[in-house]
């Protein structure tokens, strides 16, 4: 992914359209750092701690596995409000 596709990533809310706004009113989300997800947002409204305690595992296929991959995010421990990627899956 070069510059211009990372650019047009950041701020942008995982999962949503490309013409669609970036996050909305009265959703709780959390930063996605590094990885094939880096920037873009994750919508956690109505998740529990112990539904994304563990972290998430999210469909892309930006990842080195391609189509049908899955990128693994987990909560940092000192700042909930990011997750960081620590690696992807087939």
């Amino acid at each position: 992914m070069d510059s211009d596709d990372e650019q047009l990533l950041r701020g942008r809310v995982y999962g949503q359209d490309y013409d669609q706004p970036g996050p909305r009113t009265g959703q709780r989300y959390v930063e996605l750092v590094g990885g094939p997800l880096d920037g873009l947002l994750l919508d956690v409204t109505g998740r529990t701690r112990d539904e994304i305690g563990n972290g998430v595992s999210l469909a892309t296929e930006l990842g080195q596995f391609g189509a049908g991959g899955r990128a693994i995010y987990t909560p940092r421990p000192d700042d909930p409000g990011r997750f960081d990627w620590v690696g992807d899956a087939p």
